[in-house]
């Protein structure tokens, strides 16, 4: 039939989800770094004050109802229930199930999206109380309200795109979705460096690139469904059996993919009510702390959660434990490093990327305190991001979110218990308990996903596996050393150009790489070690 592409197999190897990880990690990339420059952008031109904590607020807004209501848990329900359609059911009905959904979910949104916007002063209320109670911050409130009825119906255009974005990484399309971020950035960019300044609230500028960016990305996506034989009119399918198993399966899914965005979304409204630049410097750290996250942590889960889907749909249980053991050791080898490196170089990092113009040493300094705790749960948010698919691929949403509960119950305790009052007494940078609490929460959601797993037999004891952790400690170890040597003081480093801050930066990652991966040959630790095994085999 034109336009069908064949059904992948269930049996995919190590070297074929590497390559597509890769494909998704070269992209993400890209995006990252276009990303980087539109921070750039921001904290060149409006700094970390009342102007970019109103729109970092107004942004997170409809991306917190995103991870909530379409990207996040949406993706982990629906992929799922497409590929056992896809794989189990006719053409016909699967076209069926796209057209269902995309209208029952697209009506859904658009009531959603015109009542976010008509009670835009009551969410900012909810997200950002603090908003309302700092007299020299009057403006801040009325500005952060009106910029969000500009940046909200994003929540509507990058929904429908998650839809789009699902069909396509089921068939292996997965540089699509990936390279849509991209535009975003761009876009973004745009309107910061070439629109803003020509408006007498630039604030307004930087919602109307949100707006702008979203509706590029839905549209972006349109001719490669058409390609794939999946773009068709939307229904309403409320009624329809693979809407209803969706939704089903997407209520405790939203819990259970989105307790990082839930604990940022905390850290945010605790954050409004301390000094102003809080929510920027926890955005700037966060940003980079989300930069490695990005490039494999979500590619890697990106690529695995339709392949684990297909395995469980065709009862390929070896296959589905082989292909999540192999995602774990690979996830530990590259996000253990990058946790060190942002540690230890979080001043280094920021200094280089955001210093300057209306960005201060002390925005550096208060930014990189910040990045140092969310940087020491790197490993932790990654995991999760590799673990959860285990169970979402098997359809089962209910233990992530008891998990999830469990980890925002400790993550809101401890912000109460020390964050509040650390803010309470005067003492400096409590922002930086709120990324603290963040990192805390993920290694307890990392636990008891991972304690799960083994308990359900998925995921069951790897003779190899302390082994491994042990030398991967080492050339953590040695990388840390060497870094702490090579690195010049931070003073010194602000003092310096921007082309040498850029090339200390370069060359100190570099020499931090090499020093990680000749480690790891002279431990012992072999690339053969990292291949996906055979099912039934031992490792």
């Amino acid at each position: 039939m034109p336009g069908q592409s064949p059904q992948p197999s269930t049996h995919v190897s190590g070297r074929q989800l590497l390559k597509s990880t890769t494909t998704v990690g070269a992209m993400t990339l890209l995006s990252r770094l276009l990303g980087l420059v539109r921070d750039m952008v921001y904290a060149r031109f409006f700094g970390a004050g009342f102007l970019m904590d109103a729109f970092f607020v107004a942004f997170k807004i409809p991306n917190i109802f995103r991870r909530w209501s379409a990207e996040g848990a949406f993706s982990q329900a629906f992929v799922p229930v497409f590929a056992e359609h896809d794989q189990n059911r006719s053409r016909e009905e699967v076209r069926e199930l796209v057209e269902r959904v995309t209208g029952t979910l697209g009506a859904a949104l658009l009531v959603f999206t015109a009542i976010g916007v008509l009670a835009a002063p009551l969410l900012v209320l909810l997200f950002a109380p603090g908003f309302a109670t700092e007299a020299a911050d009057a403006d801040r409130f009325g500005l952060t309200v009106d910029m969000l009825r500009l940046t909200f119906p994003y929540l509507l255009f990058i929904s429908l795109s998650a839809v789009a974005g699902g069909i396509l990484n089921t068939y292996h399309r997965f540089g699509v979705p990936a390279f849509s971020p991209v535009l975003l950035n761009l876009v973004m960019i745009g309107f910061a460096a070439f629109v803003a300044p020509y408006y007498a609230r630039p604030g307004m500028a930087l919602a109307a690139g949100v707006f702008a960016a979203g509706l590029l990305q839905l549209g972006f996506m349109l001719p490669f469904l058409r390609r794939i034989g999946m773009l068709s009119w939307p229904r309403w399918g409320w009624s329809h059996q693979g809407v209803r198993r969706i939704m089903t399966l997407m209520v405790p899914a939203v819990f259970g993919s989105s307790v990082a965005q839930v604990s940022i979304l905390l850290d945010s409204l605790i954050a409004s009510f301390l000094v102003t630049g809080s929510i920027s410097w926890l955005y700037y750290s966060d940003r980079l702390m989300e930069f490695p996250l990005g490039i494999f942590g979500i590619a890697l889960a990106t690529v695995i959660l339709p392949n684990l889907s297909r395995q469980h749909a065709s009862a390929s249980a070896a296959q589905f434990t082989a292909t999540l053991e192999w995602a774990v050791r690979v996830v530990i080898l590259i996000s253990a490093p990058a946790s060190v490196g942002l540690v230890i170089l979080a001043g280094p990092m920021l200094g280089t990327i955001f210093y300057g113009g209306q960005f201060t040493i002390t925005d550096v300094h208060m930014a990189s305190i910040s990045l140092m705790a969310y940087g020491g749960g790197l490993v932790a948010l990654t995991l999760v991001k590799v673990l959860a698919p285990g169970y979402f691929a098997r359809q089962d949403t209910r233990t992530p979110v008891r998990v999830g509960l469990i980890a925002l119950g400790c993550n809101m305790a401890f912000n109460v218990a020390v964050v509040v009052p650390w803010a309470l007494a005067g003492m400096p940078a409590p922002h930086a308990g709120l990324a603290l609490s963040t990192s805390l929460a993920g290694f307890l959601n990392a636990g008891l996903l991972w304690r799960g797993l083994r308990r359900d037999g998925v995921l069951p004891p790897a003779s190899g596996l302390p082994r491994f952790l042990l030398r991967v400690a080492v050339a953590c170890g040695v990388m840390a050393m060497l870094l702490v040597i090579v690195t010049p003081p931070l003073p010194r480093w602000l003092e310096a150009a921007v082309w040498l801050r850029c090339l200390w930066l370069a060359g100190v990652i570099a020499v931090a790489v090499a020093a990680y991966f000749a480690t790891l040959l002279a431990v012992g630790l072999r690339p053969r070690e990292l291949r996906m095994k055979s099912p039934g085999s031992t490792v």
